[in-house]
């Protein structure tokens, strides 16, 4: 193998080991407990398996593959301090049941380590996306006359020089996108 691959390669293992270090530090300073309840199999702490949550995301994989992936991933067992590597069917329960106020406290963590409360952001892009909750497409609703009912209206502020978002805004229903602009401009 050439040196340069070889680098390359630590390079990257690097980049995930870094990734994992500052997940972990985040995650311990949200008031998030170690077990869900006091039943619990006590085999995963709720911060191992979100810490893993957070590294498949920014591993951009699907979760059968990331576990099969960390299964090969020694030096991220060991400092996640994993007996064995979850079933990814755990990952996805977790998913459900942690609640949202975490990944919030999460994210306003992260947005604290690029910016502090005196920082200016010079110029913020904003975007909204609406989504349906249902799988049939537009033009069935309107052929079968029933309505899609359920939505979800997302915007996000991102830090155009940094290229960091700074905020996020979800709603249940259709909302002109200024009411989530001024909550994100602040």
């Amino acid at each position: 193998m050439s040196s340069k691959s070889k680098e390359t390669i630590k390079k990257s293992a690097s980049r995930n080991i870094r990734f994992i270090q500052a997940a972990i530090s985040v995650v311990k300073s949200t008031p998030l407990k170690p077990y869900s309840c006091r039943f619990s199999k006590k085999t995963y702490t709720q911060y191992q398996l979100l810490v893993l949550i957070l590294f498949k995301n920014f591993r951009n994989q699907h979760h059968r593959e990331f576990i099969e992936d960390v299964g090969d991933m020694e030096k991220v067992q060991e400092i996640l301090d994993l007996p064995i590597v979850p079933h990814f069917t755990t990952l996805q329960k977790f998913l459900c049941r942690i609640k949202s106020l975490y990944l919030r406290l999460i994210f306003k963590k992260t947005v604290n380590l690029f910016y502090t409360t005196d920082d200016v952001i010079p110029i913020t892009a904003i975007d909204s996306s609406g989504f349906t909750s249902g799988y049939c497409s537009h033009y069935f609703s309107e052929r079968t006359g029933k309505l899609r009912k359920h939505f979800l209206k997302t915007s996000i502020s991102v830090d155009t020089e940094q290229q960091v978002i700074t905020g996020f805004v979800a709603s249940n229903s259709r909302v002109h996108d200024t009411r989530h602009a001024v909550k994100l401009l602040r």
